[in-house]
Parts: structure tokens; C-alpha cells; sequence
């Protein structure tokens, strides 16, 4: 019988075999400025929300703080070399999961074992309603009979363009509370104000709300601040997107380079034979390949539980700033290397780096090195939630 390690690998295996089908449906949801609902779908029809559903509900994840984030921060790599906005809008879900169904959740077992079943089952999307960037007051929320009401404004919901769920952050009675509520709710309005030059398929737009209703049961209390388990395996998250990126770069401009009949000077028949193209490849292929090991041994030792915790954040936050710069540079390197044929929008190999640049822009690659050079120079560490934008 396999293990739930023998399983997840299995998925992994699957999601890499569906990349180019997840890199069609990429590039057309890049192209209509829309959500990637088939590859989110395929995904699903693959099994992968097992890897975000604890044990006791069906999945694969033992249900601990620590537990299963190696696997699962392998597949988000996997799904984002397929297409950088599906994985965004999947982590986003893994995400959510993880704050729901995690230890202290202070849900109940009923509304538990509802969400599971809709997420290993119908496909349910969960949205990370958090932000309040631009808007003029804070999300509020005020007792009812049975429930909550949800009122005000967040921005960057990504991962909303599908419906499914928000777990929206707010104040209730002056204290952070957190209220779960369907998007399909008509009182619930989203601005079509998601234009960006990349991530488009995260349709990461503004929601209002106003007096949405959350019954009991879907509503708690908010943890204050993250755990530190919590807040690295963020940022292998999110070094995992971009690593991904990079890695469905590095796929497209060797799926071009195939194809070409020339090499970048006349003395070359093509690709194959040329050095200067065949050193760039082996650098770009060099630079993912040590920024990937970096990322899969911070995210063993983060769910190993390694006796220095300040020593794994610092690796979490080395894999990110690692994953950032060889996205952007393995994505700024398709065009030099295939030509200038190669920059038709036939191909949209663009994409990559406009969605490697939009991502790595959230969240600044300077403060993550100024948090691990303090770790250098004196031993010490800063809040890690001091140099995190959520």
C-alpha cells in the first residue's frame, strides 16, 4: 500500500508531466487577460488538493505545522514552470488550507470536514483577503444573530477570478478576526481593476464588502502575528512561484532553440553548434539548478523542524532572494539567445519575465538581504514580520 510520501511524489511526477499543457493554458490566459480556470481544473482532475487537505479529511498532509511543506512546496515549483499566475492562484489555496485546517484552528470539526470536501471535491479556490493597500479604512465586522457581517474594502485578491471562498482579515470589536465567506454572495463586488503587465490569470483585483454574511462556524478569532514556521514556509512559497517561473523560462527557450536553423553568427549551422548560444544555456540551466537546491533543502529543513530556527528562516529568506534573481535573469535571457524572431506575440515568451518581475516587485529582494546580512555580521536576527509585506 503506498505511503502518503509515495503519493505525493506520484502527484509531483503527475504535475511535471502536464506542464506543457498547464504552459498552453498559460499562455492563453496571459493573452485574454483571464483566469486560468482550465489548468486550475486540470490540476484538480490530477488529485493535487490532497496535498493541502489534512489525512483526518481525505488528503495527504499529516495535519502538523511542519508537516508536508517539502512536498508541497515542490509542486507549487512545478505547477509555476507550467504557468506563473496558476501557480500563484494555487498557492494561494495551499495557503488558506493551511491557516483552516491547521493546529489551533478554532474551527469546527463540522465546518472542517465541509471545506474539505469541497476542496478535494468541487474544486474550491480559497482567496486570501488581507490588504488594505489604497483604500480608505479598515475591513470591520459586527456581531449578528448567528454570525458576523463583513464590511469595507481589500485589495490583491488573488486567486478570485474563479469564485470560490475569501477568508478575509478584519476588526471585530477592535480585535483581528478572520471571517470565511462564499464570493458568489451578492454583496460582494469586484472591481475589474486587475491590468498589470503580468500575473494577469491571478485576477488579483479589489473586492467591497458589504454586510457579507459569515455564519458561525466560519468565523474566529486571528492570530496576531504568524508563527515563524508559517511566515518561512511564505517565503518558500513564494521563492517556489519564482523558481518556477524561471524553470518554464528555461523550457520555452529550449523548446525555441530547437527549432532555430542558425546559430547567432554565420559560421554556425545553429544552436547545437554554437558555443556562445551553448554557454549561456549551461550558466541560465547552472544558476536555476543551485537556486532549486537551495530552495528544496530550506523546505526539508523547515518541516524537519532543524534545532536552529533562526538559522532555517535565514535559509528560507536566501532561497527567495536566490529564486528571484535567476528568475529574472533566465527570463531576460530568452530573447538574447533565440533572436529577435522569437519576440512575436505568436510566442508571448515575454510572459515570463513579466510575470517573474511583477511577483518579485510585492515583496523587496533589499530587505530580505539586509534581514539575512544582520544574520552574518552579528548572529542575530530581525522580526521576521518586520521585513515581510503581506
Amino acid at each position: 500500500m503506498p505511503t502518503p510520501e509515495d503519493e505525493g511524489t506520484a502527484l509531483l511526477h503527475a504535475i511535471r508531466a502536464h506542464r506543457p499543457r498547464l504552459a498552453e493554458g498559460g499562455f492563453a490566459a496571459d493573452r485574454d487577460n483571464a483566469d486560468p480556470t482550465g489548468n486550475l481544473a486540470l490540476l484538480a482532475e490530477l488529485g493535487t488538493a490532497r496535498l493541502v487537505v489534512p489525512a483526518a479529511h481525505g488528503g495527504l498532509w499529516d495535519g502538523t505545522e511542519r508537516g508536508g511543506w517539502g512536498t508541497l512546496i515542490r509542486a507549487v515549483r512545478e505547477i509555476s514552470a507550467g504557468d506563473g499566475p496558476t501557480g500563484q492562484n494555487w498557492l494561494t489555496t495551499a495557503l488558506v488550507a493551511r491557516e483552516l485546517f491547521g493546529p489551533g484552528n478554532g474551527l469546527p470539526r463540522g465546518t472542517r470536514e465541509e471545506l474539505a470536501h469541497r476542496v478535494l471535491h468541487d474544486g474550491l479556490r480559497f482567496v486570501s483577503s488581507v490588504a488594505e493597500t489604497g483604500t480608505t479604512g479598515t475591513v470591520t465586522a459586527r456581531r449578528v444573530d448567528g454570525g458576523v457581517l463583513v464590511t469595507g474594502t481589500k485589495t490583491f485578491n488573488s486567486n478570485s477570478g474563479g469564485g470560490g471562498a475569501a477568508l478575509v482579515r478584519c476588526l471585530l470589536d477592535g480585535a483581528p478576526h478572520q471571517a470565511l465567506v462564499d464570493l458568489d454572495d451578492p454583496r460582494i463586488e469586484a472591481h475589474d481593476d486587475w491590468d498589470n503587465m503580468g500575473q494577469r490569470g491571478t485576477r488579483s483585483r479589489t473586492l467591497t464588502y458589504r454586510d457579507v454574511f459569515a455564519p458561525d462556524g466560519h468565523h474566529r478569532p486571528a492570530p496576531a502575528t504568524p508563527s515563524p514556521v508559517f511566515l518561512g514556509a511564505v517565503m518558500l512559497l513564494h521563492a517556489a512561484l519564482l523558481q518556477g517561473i524561471g524553470e518554464g523560462a528555461l523550457d520555452a527557450l529550449l523548446g525555441h532553440a530547437r527549432t532555430m536553423t542558425r546559430g547567432s553568427l554565420p559560421r554556425f549551422s545553429g544552436p547545437a553548434d554554437d558555443p556562445l548560444v551553448l554557454r549561456r544555456i549551461g550558466a541560465t540551466s547552472s544558476r536555476l539548478a543551485a537556486s532549486r537546491a537551495l530552495l528544496h533543502t530550506a523546505a526539508d529543513r523547515l518541516e524537519t523542524g532543524a534545532e536552529d530556527t533562526d538559522e532555517t528562516t535565514v535559509d528560507c529568506f536566501r532561497a527567495k532572494v536566490a529564486a528571484v534573481e535567476a528568475s529574472l535573469e533566465t527570463a531576460a535571457e530568452i530573447h538574447e539567445i533565440t533572436g529577435a524572431r522569437s519576440t512575436s506575440h505568436a510566442h508571448r515568451y515575454d510572459r515570463f519575465w513579466r510575470n517573474a518581475r511583477t511577483f518579485a516587485s510585492h515583496d523587496p529582494v533589499d530587505a530580505k538581504n539586509v534581514y539575512i546580512g544582520r544574520h552574518e555580521l552579528t548572529g542575530t536576527v530581525a522580526e521576521p514580520s518586520s521585513v515581510i509585506r503581506f
